[in-house]
């Protein structure tokens, strides 16, 4: 088939066009190439069934011009990152939501089906763990930025259902903190991508708050499957999918365990959360998915062990991010 990824130059969003073209598709990305590279698409940029727009979902010629001949389309093109987020709430806002809006109207008038990508961060403070999907949501006030992400995403899939209504074909993926190769220290990913980057250059392992906040991690090739079965499985339409992994760990035993699988010696040193963010930002202490609903109705459930996954990124990051 012929499919759109738009965010496609990002980092889960390049996996996804590898595994695409793998699978014998004719990928369309389009990206603005503001959180991502093409560098991020270096292995396939001369494939024959790779077609690069440069361009934002938010711009109403080129995302017409994405989905000419388009058949299905996987969205995940946002602004991501605590810092970018942060950076530029406003653009968040527009990137998140009017881009969102625009693309799900354009796949319902041509009768496109699409996957959305989500997060978990719409779980917000958390109401019970492990988080199910039909979980009634907690998040902060409007008067903390902290949480703009969180609602951003929270409404494109309240956009996403209301489209669902009135007969789009749309599925979604709350992601629960992916990493691997590729991975931004200021984007998607960018706990362990920030720790390896200072494991990298000899830096300490610099954690966040006492460190005793937990979370849980899968790897990019396991999330991109799950999307992959998100947005091609007939069974998915309408529904909502937690894509991680049920273990969990600390954000200090992570810097540990990042600080032996790369041989690394450096300290772990932390940072209050208002020396980094303000004083108005707030962490949450926990957030794990019940991944019951993506193992029954698609059969998913991710397979790569954080150990392994973090020696894969190691080797990635040794290789490629040196000098």
């Amino acid at each position: 088939m012929r499919v759109l990824v738009t965010g496609g130059a990002g980092f889960i969003g390049s996996h996804l066009v590898e595994r695409l073209l793998q699978e014998g598709h004719l990928v369309i990305v389009l990206d603005n190439l503001s959180g991502g590279g093409l560098e991020n698409l270096q292995a396939v940029r001369d494939h024959p069934r790779l077609r690069l727009l440069i361009g934002d979902v938010t711009d109403p010629v080129a995302l017409r011009h994405a989905l000419e001949g388009a058949e299905w389309v996987f969205h995940l093109a946002a602004v991501v990152g605590v810092p970018r987020v942060l950076a530029d709430p406003l653009q968040t806002m527009r990137v998140n939501i009017w881009g969102t809006e625009m693309v799900l109207r354009a796949c319902a008038e041509r009768g496109l089906p699409v996957c959305l990508a989500s997060s978990s961060e719409v779980y917000g403070k958390g109401v019970r763990w492990p988080a199910v999907e039909e979980d009634d949501l907690r998040l902060g006030p409007p008067t903390a930025p902290r949480w703009i992400y969180a609602v951003s995403k929270l409404l494109d899939e309240h956009l996403a259902m209301t489209w669902a209504r009135r007969g789009l074909r749309v599925s979604i993926v709350r992601y629960f903190n992916v990493y691997g190769p590729r991975a931004d220290p200021e984007g998607y990913g960018y706990v362990i991508a920030r720790f390896m980057d200072q494991a990298l250059r000899g830096e300490p392992l610099t954690v966040y708050g006492d460190g005793r906040q937990t979370r849980s991690f899968i790897y990019v090739e396991d999330a991109v499957e799950g999307t992959m079965r998100a947005g091609f499985f007939p069974v998915a339409a309408g529904s909502i999918f937690n894509i991680g992994r049920a273990e969990e760990i600390s954000i200090r035993e992570l810097a540990e365990k990042v600080r032996a699988i790369t041989g690394r010696l450096v300290p772990i040193r932390s940072l209050s959360l208002p020396e980094v963010y303000g004083p108005d930002f707030e962490e949450t202490p926990r957030r794990v998915p019940d991944t019951s609903r993506a193992r029954t109705l698609l059969d998913f459930e991710a397979r790569v062990t954080l150990d392994e996954g973090l020696r894969q990124t190691w080797e990635w990051w040794r290789e490629c991010r040196r000098g």
